[in-house]
């Protein structure tokens, strides 16, 4: 399992706890110092079945001091484009298994990917 994590934020240390506790393979990717691509975000949310606006974090002072709104008129190119530039408006933890992703948010939502 792929576990897109952010090892300061708590919700994303508890679900990779969870996922250790039960002997999971976590391969881990720190957004913050690997960022995704635009075409890896656009794969993802293939993935997730979501916008990018589901995936952006608009209560982060990044996305306040950009002036971002969930509304604001722009193509999903641009969405993508501005996460690739800004990893830290992310959502995470994201969990990714067998082609199928999922916010980890509670984090034991990560469990879903085990079935």
């Amino acid at each position: 399992m792929l576990l897109i994590h952010n090892p300061r934020c708590s919700k994303s240390r508890e679900a990779l706890a969870l996922l250790k506790e039960r002997g999971v393979a976590v391969e881990v990717r720190e957004y913050l110092q690997a960022p995704l691509s635009a075409s890896e975000l656009e794969h993802l949310l293939i993935q997730l079945d979501l916008p990018p606006q589901a995936v952006i974090r608009f209560k982060d002072e990044l996305a306040k001091s950009l002036g971002l709104a969930a509304g604001d008129a722009r193509s999903r190119a641009a969405w993508i484009a501005l996460l690739a530039e800004h990893p830290a408006l992310l959502e995470r933890p994201i969990a990714v298994r067998d082609g199928r992703a999922l916010v980890a948010r509670p984090p034991e939502r990560v469990l879903e990917l085990l079935d």
